[in-house]
């Protein structure tokens, strides 16, 4: 069936109803444990969203660059083996900047899912993206991709293929990341397969600098969590209390973002009452980073193999295809 031309819309989170009540609870129950932490999907409101697209032209932040040299590089590659008409899902398609590598070289998609929690953004996207591709039906999600999903009812002779770039599979633990994966096998199906953005393990001091940068800039989107906090919620965090902190941590293989409390404080969030030592912390983000073995090990824990696995000429970062249930060491190539 040839694909309609339409930008076709499930229900979504309207762009104006800020942090739900069930948020509201995550973000008490994370700042009332120990230690503190908020999770990171309170980045993404509209200005939050604008820095992190800051974040990825810095000269420090070496991965979207990375990412974007082997998708220019492999686009052919991943096309011939989604296969024609294929249903590409995106979790966290952001500024659609690198899908569209993809739907260029890709043999006739039928359509495209979006999947993002900034409704303000993704709507952009999505209306920009059905205006460059006419014939391909573009059926934006409005959502928290890390909950459980249900897609729309798809007409396609292809297979489906999940994308998930950016290494944003970091900012899971590894028995979220596992747990994730498995819904999204759920997803595609049994001839279903996976895109992935993966951050190699490297330096310590490339970590450190790419989450430092000298503009300040993951900084600010950092505390932008606690500024949503106050907008959205009525929370009466002091933003000039409060500064920035990354570090990789080598023994648990991550790199940790903290929010660091100047001085002792309490603050009102939604309507309880958190109390802050001089020098206590908010944990906002953790960017697990993998090498082979754990590559593998996520994927064999998941129901996938890796069906190919493509680095960037400084070995920097790895895009991966994985297939549900094939075996891993079929056709694998361009791998260390």
């Amino acid at each position: 069936m040839t694909p309609v031309n339409a930008l076709a819309w499930l229900p979504a989170v309207p762009s104006h109803a800020g942090v739900s009540s069930d948020i509201e609870s995550e973000v008490l129950r994370g700042l009332l444990a120990s230690p503190k932490s908020l999770p990171p999907k309170l980045f993404y409101d509209a200005y939050g969203a604008e820095l992190f697209e800051r974040i990825t032209t810095l000269p420090e932040y070496y991965l979207t660059r990375a990412e974007l040299e082997i998708l220019e590089e492999r686009a052919s590659d991943i096309a011939r083996l989604a296969g024609p008409a294929c249903t590409l899902v995106e979790y966290g398609s952001g500024a659609g900047r690198k899908v569209r590598l993809l739907l260029d070289a890709m043999q006739s998609p039928s359509t495209y899912v979006p999947i993002d929690i900034c409704a303000e953004q993704l709507t952009a996207v999505a209306e920009e993206i059905a205006a460059a591709y006419p014939k391909l039906v573009v059926w934006p999600i409005a959502a928290d991709y890390t909950m459980p999903l249900v897609l729309p009812a798809i007409a396609s002779s292809g297979r489906r293929m999940a994308f998930f770039p950016g290494s944003t599979i970091g900012n899971l633990s590894p028995d979220e990341a596992t747990e994730f994966l498995n819904q999204v096998r759920r997803t595609v199906g049994p001839n279903g397969a996976l895109l992935l953005g993966v951050d190699r393990v490297k330096s310590s001091w490339v970590l450190n600098a790419a989450y430092n940068d000298a503009r300040g800039v993951t900084a600010a989107f950092n505390i932008n969590v606690l500024r949503r906090l106050n907008r959205e919620i009525g929370a009466d965090f002091r933003l000039d209390c409060y500064s920035h902190h990354a570090f990789f941590n080598e023994a648990a293989n991550r790199v940790e973002m903290h929010l660091v409390s100047a001085v002792a404080q309490t603050v009102a969030v939604a309507g309880a009452r958190v109390h802050f030592r001089a020098g206590e912390t908010i944990w906002t983000e953790s960017s697990y980073k993998y090498d082979r073995t754990r590559l593998n090990a996520l994927a064999t824990a998941a129901g996938f193999a890796v069906r190919r696995l493509w680095t960037d000429a400084a070995s920097r970062f790895w895009v991966a295809f994985l297939e549900v249930g094939r075996s891993e060491g079929r056709g694998l190539r361009n791998g260390s």
